[in-house]
């Protein structure tokens, strides 16, 4: 069965670097409830350097909320500023970081980065 939420944290883990984390240190667990269980994720950023494990660490943000709601937010379903607004993920301490971790996000499927919406749309038909 897919986890899209393992493979989304898998895949930030092995990238090593994110260009668009570099004004960014600190650490960020995710704690994901799942069938009275809970997942945790641990995130150290130093200037877009990620490294990921599922430490049980004290961190400087914890994300909670339900996995599926990640999931759907991993996989492009959901956006998660709109998790955020329907309370369905909490971040507690350094809310600076929950919101930089949104530049790891997917967009929905099927969707092109502006940049190459433009591109095409300039190229003759």
């Amino acid at each position: 069965m897919s986890n899209p939420t393992a493979n989304f944290f898998e895949d930030v883990g092995r990238r090593g670097h994110e260009r668009l984390l570099e004004e960014a240190s600190g650490t960020i667990r995710f704690d994901l409830e799942r069938d009275h269980e809970v997942d945790r994720w641990f995130l150290v950023i130093k200037r877009g350097d990620v490294r990921v494990s599922r430490e049980e660490s004290r961190a400087d943000c914890v994300i909670c909320g339900s996995r599926a709601t990640f999931d759907r937010i991993v996989s492009g379903r959901s956006h998660i500023y709109a998790a955020w607004v329907r309370n369905e993920l909490r971040a507690e301490g350094d809310v600076r970081l929950a919101r930089l971790i949104q530049r790891l996000m997917p967009g929905p499927p099927g969707a092109h980065h502006p940049r190459e919406f433009a591109r095409e749309r300039r190229s003759p038909a």
